[in-house]
Parts: C-alpha cells; structure tokens; sequence
C-alpha cells in the first residue's frame, strides 16, 4: 500500500474534483451559525483549516463543538453562513454527497457484521466493484493492523479493536477531510496515549486532513497542529498548542488550558521594558512589556507552575539570570507527589496561594519540600503574562 491514496470511488467525486489555487485553505468556514429554538449552538464561526493539517476543535460540553462538526458532516445544516471545500459551498449537500467522513464517538458499528463488512459497508452503498471492495478493505485491516480479526463481529473484539474498525470504516472511502467527534473518550490512559500516536503516524502518512472534537486538552496540545478554543458557540482563540499554552488571549482561556496561577492587578507602573503591577495577593510583581500594549483597568497575571522555581527561605541569586526581581515568601500549605513531577502549594506571606510544579530529577529527592516549611518561591518577568480581567 502505497502512502498517497487517490479518490477513485464515486461518492468522493459526487460534489465534483476540488480544484483550488496553491496556498488556498481546503475547507474554509465564513460566519457559521446554528440556533435550536432561542439557543444559539454556534454563533458566527469564520475558520480556515489546510489541506493536510490536524486540527481540534477544544471546549468545555455545550459550547457548540459538536454541533459545528455536525454542520461539516451534512447532519446539520448552518442557519446562515458558508461552509467551503476546496472553494465550493457544501453547506446544503447532503452527507453522502461530500468527500467527508466521520468517526463517532460510540463508533456506530453494526453490531451483526463482521469486521470485513463493517469496513466494507460505506464501500458497496457507493457501489463500488466486488474485487475493488476486497482489495481497499484488506488495505484498510492491514493500516489500522486489524489483520486476522477479519471474521470477528464487533461484541468479540476490545474497545481498541473496535476503534480501529470504526476508523478503517471511516478511511475506506477515502475521504478528503475525517471528523473525529471524542474518538478516544472510551478507551483507558494507557490505550488513549498510544493509540493518539499512532493516529497521528497515520494521518501523517496518508497526508489527509483531520479535525478532532475533544474536552481534553492534553489530547488536543498532543495531536493537533493548531488548535481552536470554542466557547459559547464562538471561537475564543485559534493557535499552535504552544501559543495556546505560553499565551493566551484570556483569562478564561489561561484557567481553561492547563494549570495557571492568576493575580488580579490594581494599579501598573512602567519600568523601561517592564511594568510593575501591584496585586492583592502577591505584591508587587514586575513583568515583561506584553506584545500587545494593555489599557487602564482591571487586569491579570499569569504564570504557569512549572515556571515557578522554589527555594529555602533567603535571597535567591543566580549569576547571568534575573531571579531576585519577584521573590514571593510563603510556606508549604499542600503537597501533591505525581511521579515524574511534586506540585506544591505555597500560601504566600502576601495572603495569596501559588501552585508550583517541580521535576523529580531524582528517585529519592532529599530537597523535596515538606508541609508548613517556609519557602520563598521565584520566577522571571519573561514568565509572566498580562490578561485582561
């Protein structure tokens, strides 16, 4: 099997070849909105995703996520606004009619087929050849390494197995664009990290576009090349997974993805390159110049806990690094061992609590930090990020 896999069958060809100039992304969303009743499920959504590209779709349950993805599959149809593949509005064909596919979350198999027929199932309602069949599921087994489970019907295989099926159904058709909606939501820690790997070896070799609807962030930040933070039926933000991470447009955002340690801010004063903010709970903390300039009012800063460093109680001076500029003294109010990592909480002297996550570089860690001893925690201004309030 080679890895490029041209689109032979006739569904793919039914809403026409999607010709469309270089650098033109292949699906395009422009204003995309979706009501039930007065509840507006999406509101708005412009997007654009490249040919070739992992993208997810983030948010918490109910912010439109699904329902938008629904719209991509033809099992919805937008109120208003248009859906673009390869530069031709789809918004109003049918599901069958659009050279996408997708794989559900309970993985919809027909329970009294084998696995070979589920597979083969999308394949014969295109009505596509006996010997072509064959020869594209036996493709499909050996991609997703399902080979010698052919005969076995869906109740005899495991939860991993069956996600297989359901992406080599997904797959045989070849698609130009896959929707993944929770794909790994039932399968265990262990089974979900490694099949998120080989989902991504996959989708790297048959060069195809995916788009993947998660609550999780770790799966989003692991798969995706980009990732889209929807809220409320909106986009909030659309960023690489580092950029989402290291920084984001809000505080809803900062708490949404990942830990976050946040002091709200009364006052700033500007510093050459640096602004010194006073807080509440954590004095005066100074903080690199943000890339976008921040106006008056309420504001945030946020530092991530693994950017916090510990140490014991005393000024802490690092030749050639500036960590004596926010120094924070406090005591271990809590203390948190998760194997490769300790995250302490330090209730600070200023009244506020600040998380820090600190590697266990050492299998017996004689320096760890124990309960009610006194600490004082530091991090540069280049760790710091300002959000509006």
């Amino acid at each position: 099997m080679t890895d490029e896999l041209p689109r032979t069958d006739a569904a793919a060809d039914s809403v026409g070849d999607t010709q469309f100039a270089a650098g033109e992304p292949l699906l395009r969303i422009e204003g995309v909105a979706k009501r039930f009743g007065t509840f507006r499920a999406v509101d708005g959504v412009s997007l654009d995703i490249k040919s070739g590209e992992f993208f997810a779709l983030l948010g918490p349950s109910g912010c439109g996520k699904t329902t938008l993805l629904r719209m991509l599959a033809g099992f919805e149809a937008p109120d208003q606004g248009r859906i673009l593949l390869g530069g031709k509005d789809i918004a109003q064909a049918l599901p069958h009619e659009r050279p996408i596919n997708m794989m559900f979350q309970n993985y919809a198999l027909f329970p009294h087929l084998a696995v070979r027929d589920n597979i083969a199932f999308g394949l014969k309602r295109a009505g596509m050849a006996r010997a072509d069949i064959a020869t594209r599921v036996a493709e499909m087994v050996a991609l997703v390494k399902l080979d010698g489970l052919e005969k076995r019907k869906p109740d005899q295989l495991s939860g991993g197995q069956r996600q297989r099926v359901a992406l080599a159904r997904a797959l045989a058709r070849r698609p130009q664009l896959l929707l993944l909606d929770e794909p790994l939501a039932a399968l265990d820690k262990k089974l979900r990290e490694s099949t998120q790997g080989e989902l991504m070896e996959l989708q790297r070799r048959l060069g195809m576009t995916f788009i993947i609807v998660t609550h999780d962030q770790e799966e989003a930040m692991t798969m995706a090349s980009r990732i889209g933070v929807m809220r409320d039926g909106k986009l909030a933000q659309v960023a690489s997974p580092r950029e989402l991470y290291e920084a984001p447009r809000s505080r809803w955002i900062a708490e949404f993805v990942g830990d976050i340690n946040l002091f709200d801010g009364e006052s700033k004063l500007r510093d050459g390159h640096r602004l010194v903010i006073g807080t509440r709970d954590a004095g005066a903390l100074v903080v690199a110049e943000p890339r976008e300039p921040v106006g008056a009012g309420k504001f945030s800063v946020a530092i991530r806990p693994e950017k916090v460093k510990l140490s014991r109680r005393g000024p802490v001076r690092e030749a050639g690094h500036e960590t004596a500029i926010n120094q924070l003294d406090g005591v271990i109010a809590d203390v948190c061992y998760l194997g490769g990592t300790t995250t302490y909480k330090v209730k600070l002297d200023a009244g506020g609590m600040l998380q820090a996550s600190v590697a266990n570089s050492a299998r017996l860690d004689v320096d760890a930090y124990g309960l009610n001893q006194p600490v004082v925690a530091w991090f540069t201004p280049d760790d710091c990020v300002v959000l509006p309030s």
